[in-house]
């Protein structure tokens, strides 16, 4: 996604300077007048080689984890329910933290807070550290004079996205172990076994079954080409990473993944969780609905749930319910949308939202639980098929070895 500087005087009147990333300009000057911002000047950056190498191994710096959000957020609301300032508090908070990248976070945002930046202000200017979501509940804690109880329900946000995460990648690291291991055990087989039964077979100068010609014609092509074929599969997945990275790609990439059989359902039910779950959250916080849907959309993962909610924003926007452009999508089940609608009309529309998260977290469980039902049997199936067919396939010739060998003799 794009990256855009800009410069901008807060109500404060301090001059800020920063980057964002966005789809486009229009985005990044709507947020910026949204938190009450003069904009002095908006340009998109274009990152150069040295930038697009530093972002290649970047994963290997160390990285603000979800777990130092959380013990950062209940540490800081214990320390500004009891009167602590936050500038202090910040400091107390800054000697218990273990990451250093954190820890460098944290003390610029202290020395910011102290030269006369706002808060949310402060954190903003950190969208590595806090997203757009984190900055819109410190604000809007700010302004109600609630900050700790906002960062007590940043806390139990951040430790209910965490679980819901957690349940997601725990179903996928079993198949994808599985998977590697039948893969390496394969290429091993075919690369380092069957060419020395090929060598005895050869030997005999008889003619070999068809499937164990077959499968001698696959490990010699493995051996010769499996240095391209390692750098072709590199160079498909930086292709792709690069087309999803575009508008486009994104948008066609995310949509499959909502019509794939069995994955797509879980997919579905992961997005309607984190939607519920973040705007009840940013609604019951004191964020502006328009705010809060757009904040939502920036961090719903998905293409195409994020111009689903923007619709409704829009919708809102003129005056209509939040309800319908979600009806119109094929992302978000009758019951949900009912429910929504339900908590529209009663005003308790942030309770509504968190029963319908807890109601998918329940779903999601039961979907992992079907996809990897599903999953290990093919895994297996596959596995047995394919070291069942390299098997048979070098034993055919045995049958006629001692045949061979009294000719030959």
């Amino acid at each position: 996604m794009p990256v855009f500087s800009y410069k901008a005087r807060n109500i404060q009147g301090n001059i800020l300077t920063g980057t964002m990333e966005a789809a486009e300009q229009r985005q990044v000057i709507e947020r910026l007048r949204n938190q009450k911002f003069i904009i002095l000047d908006v340009g998109e950056v274009k990152p150069s080689s040295f930038k697009k190498f530093l972002d290649v191994i970047n994963i290997l710096k160390p990285r603000v984890k979800s777990k130092d959000l959380v013990l950062f957020s209940r540490q800081l609301s214990t320390l500004v329910n009891a009167g602590v300032p936050i500038v202090q508090g910040l400091s107390i908070v800054l000697d218990q933290l273990e990451n250093p990248a954190f820890k460098k976070v944290i003390a610029t945002v202290r020395d910011d807070i102290e030269g006369g930046l706002s808060i949310g202000d402060s954190l903003a200017k950190h969208p590595d550290a806090f997203s757009t979501l984190y900055v819109s509940m410190v604000k809007a804690g700010e302004l109600g004079g609630i900050l700790d109880v906002i960062l007590e329900r940043l806390s139990a946000y951040l430790e209910a996205s965490n679980k819901l995460k957690g349940k997601v990648k725990g179903a996928l690291v079993y198949p994808a172990v599985i998977s590697l291991i039948a893969t390496g055990v394969t290429i091993f087989l075919l690369t380092v076994v069957i060419p020395t039964f090929g060598k005895i077979f050869s030997s005999f100068g008889a003619d070999l079954p068809i499937p164990t010609q077959i499968l001698i014609a696959i490990s010699d092509f493995l051996r010769k080409y499996i240095p391209f074929m390692i750098l072709g599969v590199i160079g498909l997945v930086i292709a792709f990473r690069r087309y999803y990275k575009t508008e486009d790609g994104k948008q066609r990439v995310d949509r499959f993944l909502l019509r794939v059989p069995m994955f797509g359902e879980l997919v579905r039910k992961v997005a309607v969780a984190k939607f519920t779950r973040t705007l009840g959250t940013l609604i019951k916080s004191g964020v502006p609905i328009l705010q809060a849907l757009e904040t939502v959309a920036q961090t719903a993962g998905n293409k195409v749930v994020e111009e689903t909610i923007m619709k409704a924003r829009e919708s809102i926007r003129e005056g209509e319910r939040i309800a319908e452009p979600l009806k119109q999508s094929a992302v978000f089940p009758p019951m949900v949308i009912q429910m929504i609608s339900v908590g529209e009309e009663t005003g308790n529309l942030d309770t509504m939202l968190g029963k319908i998260a807890d109601f998918y977290d329940e779903e999601v469980d039961v979907a992992i639980q079907g996809v990897t039902s599903m999953i290990e049997p093919i895994i297996i199936v596959i596995m047995g098929i394919v070291i069942g067919a390299i098997v048979i396939a070098m034993f055919l010739p045995m049958f006629s070895l001692g045949e061979l060998a009294g000719k030959m003799g």
